[in-house]
């Protein structure tokens, strides 16, 4: 009969494996989680996926304008569709690389009733901002007024049209611009310098989006972004900044088409 006997030895050293702690994970250095923080600010800083889309449609024959030189309704609500679908969906992927919650991210912990409550009034707000600004840079700072007509309010001939950018409003604008500032101010919050100083780049962000529009427009929105982004950090949830953000857009567009309406 076969007998064998376990070398004291080893079993001395695998009791001794077993009570030792595991050794410790390494993390990345600090620098390391600022530059992911900020890759990702950049990426879903708007410019690089409107850029792609804007690409994407040029290459499939859909450029920005017909042949008559003016803009395309259907570039403009393809493009912001697109874009909000794409952003939207890189804003998801980086949270969950992270191991974080969007809803805690978006909605924190306030009942979203009382938020959409506390967005209604702000519509007013805003629009009350929005017109101060206008009027101290026509005050002010009139060379700022570089275009004498919004090329988007020109696209607004139609009811149909009127629908097609009240829909972009509220989703492009609405949602995708307030989850958009949430995400940016929260990798700002914790990586890149603070609540504050993404206030500031965001809004700075925000304005040349409007570029097109002028400079006294660029300057207008750059306002209202810090204004909303705001509301967000007070809140900790964009539910009322987002209700704020697409009735404003929507009382201009109503009023836009108004005012089409009647030269007619």
């Amino acid at each position: 009969m076969l007998t064998t006997s376990a070398d004291p030895r080893l079993w001395v050293s695998l009791t001794r494996m077993a009570s030792e702690p595991p050794p410790p994970i390494r993390e990345p250095p600090i620098a390391t989680f600022r530059i992911v923080a900020l890759i990702e600010v950049l990426i879903c800083s708007d410019f690089p996926t409107q850029l792609a889309v804007d690409a994407l449609l040029r290459a499939v024959g859909y450029g920005p304008f017909d042949a008559a030189g003016q803009l395309r309704v259907a570039y403009v609500v393809n493009l912001s569709l697109i874009d909000t679908v794409l952003l939207l969906a890189f804003v998801w992927m980086f949270l969950r690389a992270h191991d974080e919650r969007p809803s805690d991210v978006f909605l924190g912990r306030r009942p979203v009733g009382g938020e959409i409550r506390l967005g209604l009034p702000l519509i007013f707000v805003a629009l009350t901002l929005g017109v101060a600004v206008l009027l101290l840079v026509m005050r002010f700072a009139p060379q700022l007024h570089t275009v004498v007509r919004n090329p988007l309010q020109a696209l607004l001939g139609s009811r149909r049209n009127a629908a097609l950018f009240a829909l972009v409003v509220i989703v492009a604008g609405g949602i995708r611009e307030e989850v958009q500032r949430a995400f940016l101010l929260h990798r700002f919050e914790v990586w890149l310098g603070g609540g504050l100083a993404g206030v500031i780049a965001t809004s700075i962000a925000f304005g040349a989006g409007h570029l097109l529009q002028g400079l006294d427009a660029a300057v207008t929105t750059g306002v209202l972004g810090a204004f909303w982004g705001l509301v967000y950090l007070w809140r900790r949830s964009i539910v009322a900044p987002m209700v704020s953000h697409a009735g404003f857009d929507l009382l201009q567009i109503f009023q836009a088409f108004a005012a089409l309406s009647l030269r007619v």
